[in-house]
């Protein structure tokens, strides 16, 4: 089983992870997704959000845009990193990365 975040703010990805709403929690096995789930995020903090995500055993975050310090934190933490992705549906953007389709784009955070 592997768990996939996405920020969203509502119920959309959020264009900046550190200021979303909730935490889509995507759970994959195969090729199916088999749970999901909205997170409330802690107070956003400098690392607060990829020591959440790692200690709810997520192994992947899609999101619009980050910073190069979480981006990096995130790495740190063993988390793929897509950033700068369409604006699909949640269950599209987490299909896309199920079918090996999903690119990283242009970064829509501008620190």
């Amino acid at each position: 089983m592997k768990k996939i975040a996405i920020p969203t703010s509502q119920g959309n990805l959020s264009a900046h992870f550190g200021h979303c709403e909730k935490f889509a929690i995507f759970e994959v096995e195969g090729n199916e997704i088999i749970k999901e789930d909205f997170i409330i995020p802690p107070p956003h903090e400098p690392g607060s959000h990829p020591a959440f995500l790692r200690e709810l055993g997520c192994s992947t975050i899609i999101a619009g845009g980050m910073g190069l310090k979480a981006q990096n934190l995130f790495e740190q933490n063993n988390i793929e990193v897509f950033i700068g992705v369409p604006s699909l549906s949640l269950r599209e953007l987490v299909k896309s990365y199920l079918n090996k389709d999903l690119e990283s784009g242009d970064n829509l955070c501008s620190h």
